[in-house]
């Protein structure tokens, strides 16, 4: 194995112990900052959406069918669509759009 390997494994071990421990160590009481607090509640939010919505456009084969699979499940979700009824919405879409597309 290559040495720059450790050296990496090493840089990566060190990275996450210090994101898992600063936290712990620095912060111990209750953060009262209004825009700390309103930044760590959108966090998970913000991450979702960055790990979702590339892989919508991508995994339909066509980013037209992404972007109107997209479309349709959010105002579906707008107007108070199910989680069931936004994804089969969703595909039926893409199915419609890929069958548009190569016809």
């Amino acid at each position: 194995m290559n040495k720059e390997v450790y050296i990496y494994l090493f840089v990566m071990a060190a990275v996450t112990y210090l994101i898992r421990v600063l936290p712990l160590t620095v912060i111990r009481g209750e953060i009262k900052n209004r825009r700390v607090r309103a930044f760590l509640y959108y966090v998970p939010y913000v991450t979702l959406a960055v790990m979702t919505f590339p892989a919508i456009m991508e995994s339909t084969g066509s980013q037209a069918a992404g972007l109107a699979a997209l479309a349709a499940g959010v105002a579906l979700a707008w107007f108070g669509g199910s989680l069931f009824q936004v994804a089969v919405l969703c595909c039926a879409v893409v199915f419609a759009v890929n069958f548009l597309l190569t016809m």
